[in-house]
């Protein structure tokens, strides 16, 4: 299960990484590429749906980070020893 959500997170850093470079900071890119009189979205449509793509994939590797965190911490915690087993009685109980 971890491995999947780590393969996902991987995923969406990719595809973040490519609508974060296709976009214009000026409000060209992709958008500017499709400028026809015939085309089915418009310009302000397609910087939109990249705009929300964008703050979508961030928010979901956010959260998947937050999700991987808490399971390694658990898995952690369930595989470390308890403190009674690893401390040593003291030396003077000996005698």
């Amino acid at each position: 299960m971890l491995t999947l959500i780590i393969i996902v997170i991987i995923l969406a850093c990719f595809v973040l990484g490519f609508f974060v470079l296709i976009q214009n900071s000026k409000g060209g890119g992709l958008a500017s590429n499709f400028a026809g009189s015939n085309q089915i979205m418009g310009v302000r449509k397609t910087a939109d749906f990249l705009e929300k793509a964008t703050w979508i994939l961030a928010g979901s590797i956010m959260f998947l980070c937050l999700v991987v965190a808490f399971i390694t911490k658990q898995e952690f915690r369930r595989d470390m020893p308890t403190r009674a087993n690893t401390e040593q009685a003291p030396a003077d109980a000996e005698e």
